[in-house]
């Protein structure tokens, strides 16, 4: 078993880890030799033994970063602790920038909005208003800025749009909730550094932005429900304000959640008084309005009640407006 530790964490530290964190194709090029700190990761469940997960935690629980040794000293000495904390934790990427090629799609939607998130996490996602926007060209050239009637936020959601620029303003937002299986506190510390060791270390101006973003989330804290989606969304949802639109959103979530019940939860949104917007790999659903090539398709769908309207990374970095057009690869 031990051996199959040391694959995965040498084929994290030569497919995944570089050119993204150097630190952590070090640490896990140091696990893959190293039989003790393996078998530390052997005693983690199978379904929590991530690379990612794993040197979350152990930041999380005060590990600095430093060199493979110094890490393999920290891993040694709370192995206990860092067992229990990955057998309880899973990966939740609370990333708030993925809000831009959102706001397009929110913008076509009549306020006032009452928002609810799937997979929320500590709802990061849920303060699109509260945010500031610059919308940038390859060459690093703002196109546009948008900002909160308030001024300039500490929060700044950049992105590189190509394209045409769709009418875009900031939504206003009445009602904010969200469900996830282990929803987090974004004023608790532990919660914190949880958040924050989840950005991998070299990832420029995530961590501050997602602290920053915490900030927000703890000043005026979301109706966050810990369960599963499909059988708390209708109660929920039925709590929202009548005299708002309800907007379900599930950005990066679905991909986490096993065929049929993500089949399931998808009809039950759909079957709700509301709007749904999503991020989503374009193989995953079948709904897509027209209908998109997932082998040609760039990146992730960003859609509206099934129409297409956007290709994004994953995480909202890159976006390119593609409703009632065709254009070239983000």
């Amino acid at each position: 078993m031990t051996d199959a530790v040391q694959r995965r964490y040498a084929r994290f530290a030569e497919e995944e880890a570089p050119g993204r964190s150097e630190l952590y194709a070090e640490w896990a090029r140091g696990v893959a030799a190293d039989g003790a700190v393996s078998r530390v990761i052997e005693r983690i469940p199978e379904n929590r033994r991530q690379p990612p997960l794993v040197f979350a935690v152990t930041r999380m629980l005060g590990a600095g970063l430093d060199g493979f040794g110094a890490w393999r000293d920290f891993v040694l000495a709370h192995a206990d602790d860092i067992v229990a904390e990955c057998t309880a934790r899973r990966l939740q990427t609370n990333e708030p920038l993925r809000l831009s090629p959102l706001l397009p799609v929110l913008s076509e939607i009549d306020g006032p909005i009452a928002l609810l998130e799937i997979g929320a996490s500590a709802g990061l996602c849920l303060y699109p208003d509260r945010y500031s926007y610059r919308f940038i060209d390859a060459a690093g050239a703002v196109r546009r800025t948008l900002d909160p009637e308030s001024g300039p936020s500490p929060v700044v959601l950049e992105s590189v749009v190509t394209g045409a620029l769709p009418p875009m303003r900031l939504p206003r937002v009445v009602w904010r909730a969200g469900i996830d299986l282990t929803p987090l506190d974004a004023a608790d510390d532990r919660d914190r550094r949880w958040l924050q060791g989840l950005v991998w270390p070299g990832e420029e101006g995530r961590e501050q932005r997602v602290a920053a973003a915490l900030d927000i989330a703890a000043s005026d804290p979301p109706l966050l429900i810990a369960g599963d989606a499909l059988a708390e969304v209708d109660a929920l949802a039925r709590s929202a304000p009548a005299e708002a639109t309800l907007v379900i959103t599930t950005p990066g979530v679905l991909v986490h959640i096993p065929r049929e019940p993500r089949t399931a939860l998808v009809e039950r949104i759909r079957g709700l008084p509301a709007r749904w917007i999503t991020i989503d790999p374009p193989g995953l659903l079948d709904v897509w309005e027209p209908a998109v090539d997932a082998e040609t398709w760039p990146g992730f769908v960003v859609a509206l009640d099934g129409a297409v309207r956007a290709a994004s990374d994953p995480l909202g970095r890159r976006w390119e407006w593609r409703a009632g057009m065709h254009s070239a690869a983000i």
